[in-house]
């Protein structure tokens, strides 16, 4: 029995099984010398409060995610996260780590911690830095195992995070090297998680900036969206700069918004990180803390 979550509740409205051919304004993003200082721009209207209520909410319904207690019309620049379309709301509270620990691995999403504390799942194609970026979130080597075989996790993973919420590690998917054996059935494992898992506040989808739109994260993406699981993009390798006729990772996040959008109404939270520069870590984690703390008091 599948279970609907209470923040799913107020996600489900993004996705739309229908395309959409609405074309949405282009979101350019400035890169500078030093990633960290990355900026979002919207359009000349961001740098101040809207002019009109209708100006406002037609922006934030096609580009930016508006958490709950905003109001469009009240939608300034400095509330829109740098590298991001999320905008910062009332519920964004402390988003400090002040210490982690592993708590179990389970191999069957019915053997995870029942004690009701929200949890983000990490979920992402192999090789995309997902144990790179949990270990750059809580700011401690080895959390998450990295290694350079793909599927090496191939556990649900719990790490409990201020003796109140958790970050899940989930085994990645399309390890095309991966011997038969340890190939993942993603169909019953992974997705009998997102299912039935109703302390999931949302699933942080990795995808990897540095390289062009792969169609199993566009697919991943979408079966999400079908099932109204909230989720947000999380950008990942954004400091790398390939050379020769390669494209920027910024060209490459706006190409996969590009083809995201066919099948989304409205654009879901997206964020720029790196784990080699830090890039981003700071807004993922306030952004997770309002998730988390409207999750806490509905």
């Amino acid at each position: 029995m599948q279970v609907i979550s209470k923040w799913r509740l107020f996600n489900f409205h993004l996705f739309s099984v229908v395309p959409q051919f609405t074309k949405l304004p282009q979101i350019p993003i400035s890169q500078y010398p030093n990633p960290k200082k990355t900026h979002l721009y919207i359009n000349a209207s961001a740098s101040r409060t809207f002019k009109s209520s209708s100006e406002a909410s037609i922006l934030a319904k096609k580009v930016l995610f508006m958490p709950p207690g905003v109001e469009p019309k009240d939608i300034t620049e400095d509330m829109i996260l740098p590298g991001s379309n999320i905008v910062v709301g009332p519920y964004a509270g402390d988003a400090k780590i002040k210490e982690v620990e592993f708590v179990k691995s389970s191999n069957k999403p019915k053997d995870c911690p029942k004690d009701e504390r929200p949890e983000f799942a990490m979920l992402g194609r192999s090789n995309v830095g997902k144990s790179s970026l949990i270990n750059s979130l809580v700011k401690k080597k080895e959390v998450a195992l990295t290694s350079k075989k793909p599927g090496k996790t191939q556990l649900i993973n719990h790490f409990l995070v201020n003796k109140s919420w958790y970050i899940v590690d989930l085994p990645g998917y399309g390890f095309a090297n991966a011997s038969d054996a340890a190939r993942m059935d993603w169909s019953s494992f992974t997705k009998g998680y997102f299912l039935n898992r109703d302390t999931l506040v949302s699933v942080l989808l990795l995808i990897d900036a540095s390289v062009p739109p792969q169609k199993i994260d566009l697919d991943c993406a979408n079966w999400l969206g079908r099932n109204k699981i909230p989720i947000t993009f999380v950008f990942t390798k954004c400091d790398k700069m390939k050379g020769g006729k390669a494209k920027r990772p910024d060209q490459n996040i706006r190409d996969f918004h590009q083809l995201i959008r066919e099948n989304y109404k409205h654009q879901p939270p997206w964020i720029m990180t790196s784990s080699v520069s830090g890039l981003g870590r700071d807004e993922l984690l306030l952004h997770m803390s309002q998730l988390r703390n409207y999750w806490n008091n509905e």
